[in-house]
Formats: structure tokens, C-alpha cells, sequence
């Protein structure tokens, strides 16, 4: 497995021409639909904290939609040319909300338990590291683009949490569900841990470059 991670610096006429362009696509359906995942995230965590499996299966339905709108939004920025500062920096941010906060309701209520809440403590302290790591390369005007090793372990967390999700509902229907998300769960969480040492490989000659006079 080799990183494709390249960290570069813009320029202030770069700069300028981003900020223009994420004024021109704030409102189009690629940056809607992020908007919108942004937005299932409390309805999601609402679903799981009442708790039941009517409303299980409710979160589970959410939380498919909105990681579905997770490939389309990109997808149609790309096929429209709508692609902006505004949506590649929402789009992870996005990503790191519904992950991080139903892995926190699938520990509070028991389905992630024991030896595999250090996959989610794994997973929760990476995306803390790395949006540390793009606040301050951002400060110096370095883009920290995503990678797609990032892409494929945002996914593997998708699939992981969707399965957990339906916890013991989905074990009444098909045993092994729970088992299944689990062990997806250190699967992306492998992944996580790879792709966080390689942004933070890419990113550490800004970090340590002595300042210029």
C-alpha cells in the first residue's frame, strides 16, 4: 500500500479564486445534499437515543441516505464543474459528524463495548489529529487535499457504522450483523490509523520548517 499524499502551498491568487468560487456554489445541489448530511446527523443521534427498534431502523434508513449523498455530492460537483473550497471542506467535515457521533451513541448504548471501543477511540482521536493538522496548514496557506486511501477508509467506516446501527435489530433478522459491524469497525479503523500517519508524514515538513527571516 503506498500514500499518494502530496501536501502543496497556494498562492493568494489561488486563494482568491477559491473564496469566488465557493460564493458561487454555495447553494448548489452538490453543496446541498452535504448540507443535508450535516443536518441528519442530530436526527440520527435523536432516533438512537429513544431507542426501540421502529426507531432504530429509522436511524438506519437516515444514516443510509445521508452516506449515499456522501458519493453523490462529489460526484456531481465533478460532473457539473461545481466543485468549490466550500464543498471539498464541508464534505469531510460532514463525514466526521455522522461517523463521529454515532460511534459515540452505538458505546453509550452498549453495541460497541470492550476491547472494540479502542477501534472507535482510534477512529474519533485521528479525525481530531487531522482537522488540527489542516487548522494549521490552512493558517500557512497549504492545501491538504484528500486521498483515496482517505476516500476508501471514510467508506469502510460508512459500511461499519451502518451495520452497527442496526445492532440487535438487525441480528433478529440476520445473526451476525453486530459481529459483522464490529469487525469492519478495526478494519477501518486499520485504515484510519494508515492514512493518518500518512497526512501527518505529508503535512510534518510545514510543521517543522523554521520560519522565514
Amino acid at each position: 500500500m503506498t500514500s499518494e499524499t502530496h501536501i502543496e502551498p497556494i498562492s493568494a491568487a489561488a486563494a482568491a479564486r477559491r473564496r469566488n468560487a465557493s460564493r458561487e456554489h454555495a447553494l448548489s445541489l452538490p453543496n446541498l445534499l452535504t448540507y443535508g448530511r450535516i443536518l441528519a446527523v442530530p436526527v440520527v443521534v435523536a432516533c438512537l437515543y429513544v431507542g426501540g427498534h421502529v426507531w432504530l431502523w429509522t436511524a438506519v434508513g437516515l444514516f443510509v441516505v445521508a452516506a449515499i449523498t456522501d458519493f453523490f455530492d462529489g460526484y456531481l460537483a465533478r460532473a457539473w464543474q461545481q466543485q468549490s473550497p466550500l464543498g471539498r471542506m464541508l464534505d469531510p467535515i460532514a463525514d466526521k459528524l455522522l461517523v463521529s457521533a454515532c460511534l459515540l451513541m452505538l458505546a453509550s448504548n452498549g453495541v460497541i463495548a470492550g476491547l472494540s471501543l479502542w477501534a472507535a477511540v482510534v477512529i474519533l482521536c485521528r479525525e481530531v489529529l487531522v482537522s488540527g493538522l489542516r487548522e494549521f496548514l490552512a493558517e500557512l496557506r497549504v492545501s491538504v487535499p484528500v486521498t483515496k486511501l482517505a476516500k476508501y477508509k471514510t467508506t469502510a467506516q460508512l459500511v461499519a457504522v451502518g451495520f452497527l446501527l442496526a445492532g440487535p435489530a438487525g441480528d433478529e433478522l440476520v445473526p451476525g450483523v453486530t459481529t459483522v459491524g464490529l469487525g469492519l469497525l478495526w478494519f477501518s479503523a486499520l485504515l484510519t490509523l494508515y492514512t493518518g500517519y500518512d497526512y501527518f508524514r505529508a503535512g510534518l515538513r510545514h510543521v517543522l520548517e523554521d520560519p522565514e527571516p
